[in-house]
């Protein structure tokens, strides 16, 4: 019985240790607010048009002729039309967690977009990694929705 104590002692301990030097590492870790837009090479979601998504039913490279900056980043666009009707209304266009990957954001991190791999869902654009990665979103569209709209915030703002 003396036996079964003192591992039992040992034991909790080893774990109260590790539970303290794992809280530590993670407190030390520094959280970075994420920039608002996802932009390569300056421009927003790769520049690809987010209006051609709603006219065109697929993703269409902007032109530098046509821009509109918006949220922190340069947008770039197939015309001047759609580039006004972003200007006039850029939330109705503009990705959803600001052009990262919706499925990255559902499980609490951001991660770059591939402009093929998209869906409209509810009038809103969804961007994703890849197809394949697409297709892991698409398994659970609704709750990975719901989980992407409770993570952004806070991965938003670095916490």
């Amino acid at each position: 019985m003396a036996q079964i104590d003192v591992s039992r002692r040992r034991f909790g301990g080893l774990v109260l240790a590790s539970g303290l030097l794992v809280t530590g590492l993670t407190l030390a870790r520094p959280t970075l607010a994420v920039d608002p837009v996802f932009t390569d090479g300056g421009k927003a979601i790769r520049g690809y048009d987010p209006v051609a998504y709603f006219t065109e039913g697929k993703p269409v490279k902007g032109k530098p002729l046509f821009t509109h900056d918006y949220n922190g980043a340069t947008w770039q666009f197939a015309s001047e039309a759609n580039r006004d009707a972003f200007a006039a209304d850029p939330a109705r266009y503009a990705p959803q967690y600001g052009g990262y990957c919706a499925w990255a954001v559902s499980q609490g991190y951001t991660a770059s977009i591939d402009p093929d791999a998209w869906k409209i869902v509810d009038g809103k654009l969804y961007l994703n990694y890849s197809r394949s990665v697409q297709r892991r979103w698409e398994r659970d569209v609704p709750g990975h929705i719901a989980k992407a709209d409770t993570n952004w915030p806070g991965i938003k703002a670095g916490s």
